[in-house]
């Protein structure tokens, strides 16, 4: 398994931006899919967005879709999270997590290694 750290959740207006951050250690960072999930207080866990950092594809949930970007830096290690347009809707503590594969997939069980998480939250 890799080791995940996030950061840079926060409190936010509504309308703004918030880069999140998660840092990798412990395995060959590069040979992981990485991917997004969020949970809002109440509900189950949901796929955010993912990037195949071996065939370096994304996929974003309709939610998100011209709002959010994934972007990674293989070099550092790190995967980034740019939420732009924030709506309150969007408030919920944000994960970041790992799968030694090539393909995005959208299943939390399908990822082994995951983040503690970070809060967003989102005034209106």
């Amino acid at each position: 398994q890799v080791q995940l750290v996030e950061s840079g959740g926060g409190l936010v207006q509504a309308g703004g931006s918030l880069r999140l951050s998660c840092a990798a250690s412990g395995r060959t960072f590069s040979t992981y899919t990485m991917g997004w999930f969020r949970q809002a207080a109440g509900k189950e866990r949901e796929f955010v967005t993912g990037v195949s950092w071996r065939g370096d594809s994304t996929y974003y949930a309709d939610s998100v879709k011209g709002r959010f970007t994934i972007s990674r830096d293989n070099a550092k290690n790190t995967v980034y999270l740019q939420m732009n347009s924030l709506k309150p809707e969007d408030t919920a503590v944000y994960y970041c997590a790992a799968r030694r594969s090539m393909m995005v997939v959208s299943t939390s069980g399908a990822y082994d290694s995951w983040g503690q998480g970070t809060q967003v939250t989102v005034s209106s």
